[in-house]
């Protein structure tokens, strides 16, 4: 976490050391200030909702060019794409779920403080009086932020899209149940919160990830590898066992908030699935964060 102000009081810059005796205690608003644009200022991660953004665009560009997909055929919901355009929103919320949403929180989350480390600006950060669990909450935060902005920036494509290539009218739910267009923007914004925060725990994996290394690729590749093998198992019924256990399993609950009235019981289950993740992996990156031996 870096920053180009002056302000001592604030984050040291890559590679600047503070003047002794000049530092004060920065406050949580101006760390988490400090992080959210490290965060959303670099370049990689601007490529990465870039990327994200461009899915929608291609996904309504070729069933616009194409004949009418058929039900059973590619993402969820894509077949109901040409009768009404903000399903093309949830269709690349489908698309995206699986490998390029967790990619990106893999990226962010896997980089927040072995980042740091390999460019050596981790041990100049920590001179400041700030405590470890602060500043661990704090990158959290800023991860958490672009988790939530990345599913916007999907949804928002998708909406943008579809209203552009497609009718927009009212919207026919999964239960058969027809419900106006503002509610029906209102259901879609609720599914993209969900979503955002079904990538809560994987977050908090990656960031304690981040805490084992000094080697940014290594921690990034670890989380995606996780996510992989946690969806891969969440598929075989002969470990259904273990399937309420993992991160993944409740990911596409969403599907619940189409219906009419909305089942709550699977929603409540991925939310507070993320929460124990979020809890338990916190905590670890807390205790090796906090012991861990900064030489760089």
């Amino acid at each position: 976490m870096s920053t180009s102000s002056p302000p001592l009081d604030a984050v040291p810059a890559q590679g600047r050391a503070p003047a002794p005796g000049s530092l004060t205690r920065p406050t949580a608003g101006r760390l988490l200030r400090s992080e959210l644009a490290l965060v959303f200022r670099r370049r990689r991660n601007l490529v990465l909702l870039a990327v994200l953004a461009l899915i929608p665009v291609l996904i309504g560009t070729a069933v616009r060019l194409s004949s009418s997909p058929s039900a059973g055929e590619g993402p969820q919901f894509i077949d109901r794409i040409t009768g009404n355009g903000l399903f093309l929103s949830l269709t690349a919320l489908v698309a995206v779920l699986p490998l390029f949403l967790p990619l990106g929180v893999s990226v962010v989350s896997g980089d927040a403080v072995a980042g740091e480390a390999n460019l050596g600006t981790l041990r100049s950060l920590l001179v400041v009086p700030v405590r470890r669990g602060r500043l661990l909450a704090v990158k959290y935060t800023a991860v958490l932020a672009f988790c939530l902005a990345a599913v916007l920036v999907v949804a928002l494509a998708g909406a943008i899209t579809g209203f552009a290539l497609f009718p927009v009218g009212r919207v026919t739910l999964l239960s058969g149940t027809t419900i106006p267009l503002a509610e029906a923007l209102v259901r879609t914004l609720l599914i993209a919160l969900y979503v955002g925060v079904s990538m809560a725990g994987l977050a908090a994996v990656g960031l304690f990830a981040s805490t084992l290394t000094e080697v940014p690729v290594g921690a990034m590749a670890a989380t995606l590898t996780l996510s992989i093998v946690s969806q891969v198992l969440d598929a075989i019924p002969q470990v259904s066992a273990i399937h309420p256990y993992l991160f993944s399993h409740h990911w596409m609950a969403f599907g619940d908030l189409l219906r009419q009235p909305v089942p709550t019981h699977d929603l409540l289950l991925g939310v507070a699935t993320q929460v124990i993740y979020v809890v338990v992996f916190l905590t670890l990156a807390w205790a090796r964060f906090d012991t861990k031996d900064v030489s760089s």
